[in-house]
């Protein structure tokens, strides 16, 4: 994989403005073949539905856990959240065409929500804190709205006590946007933003991959601990990201250097500055 020169500076204050940003091609057209073959093995073990979920995509394929890592999201992640982080999520999402809006099984939220536990985060006059973030890694041709795209409503994070006037993602909303790429793009967005899923009435299956991030010290949601499978071959990055820095829990909250090698990332060119340090 080859990190892209980005403007950091630039893009955590537009993350910090609207919620979200957009990086276009991060992804080479082979990577992109290579993922959909890995999804393609999925949905061939599964009986025929219109819709998929897999958690924990990460631990399905190597394809999938070879992303956690990837410099250019990396990178971003680290100038929005800190040095201190680690692979919160992997979940992979198929959705088929749906012209009539058939009810599925999907265990995945389509409505207008943010995301968070059960009964939600804590929130100050208002506001909830950004506690993690997704980047959604666009697999199918997304690039125009009604594919099953994600809609959000920027900065929707910034305003005290908002809530959309009714869930139903089929009515529109004032200011709402349907987030469009092609394979390859990545969707970067915080875990307050409200967001929703688009009906699939196209001809094009969607395909998309969000991996989360978090802070090393806040539980992740697939899973306690790393696996050795998954920590089998890992990098330092790799296994910082997937958690495993130290037997001693308190390292979690006040790491040495030498734990998170992800903090390197933020130490870079004069040019390049990052925002958190």
């Amino acid at each position: 994989m080859v990190e892209q020169t980005i403007d950091i500076q630039a893009l955590v204050q537009q993350f910090q403005t609207d919620g979200y940003v957009i990086l276009r091609n991060v992804l080479s057209a082979e990577k992109v073949e290579l993922l959909n073959s890995a999804v393609d093995r999925l949905i061939s073990a599964e009986e025929e539905s219109l819709s998929y979920n897999w958690y924990h995509s990460v631990a399905r394929d190597k394809e999938f856990l070879s992303l956690i890592d990837e410099p250019t999201v990396t990178k971003l992640m680290a100038n929005i959240l800190g040095y201190n982080i680690q692979l919160h999520i992997s979940h992979l999402t198929v959705r088929k065409p749906n012209p009539n809006d058939q009810k599925t099984g999907t265990a995945s939220f389509i409505d207008w929500h943010q995301d968070g536990p059960s009964p939600h985060f804590p929130s100050i006059a208002g506001l909830t804190s950004l506690y993690y973030v997704k980047a959604c890694y666009i697999l199918s041709d997304m690039s125009q709205p009604n594919r099953g795209n994600t809609k959000i409503i920027p900065g929707s994070h910034n305003k005290a006590g908002y809530k959309p006037v009714q869930g139903d993602v089929n009515v529109p909303l004032d200011g709402e946007v349907q987030v469009c790429g092609k394979p390859g793009d990545v969707f970067i967005f915080g875990q307050n933003l409200w967001h929703a899923g688009a009906p699939n009435r196209s001809e094009h299956t969607r395909r998309q991959l969000f991996m989360g991030y978090s802070p090393i010290w806040m539980r992740p949601i697939d899973y306690h601990k790393a696996s050795d499978e998954l920590l089998e071959g890992a990098n330092p990055i790799q296994r910082q990201l997937l958690g495993d820095i130290s037997s001693n829990y308190f390292k979690y909250y006040v790491p040495e250097p030498s734990m998170v090698p992800v903090k390197q990332l933020l130490l870079a060119e004069d040019n390049d500055k990052s925002v958190y340090m």
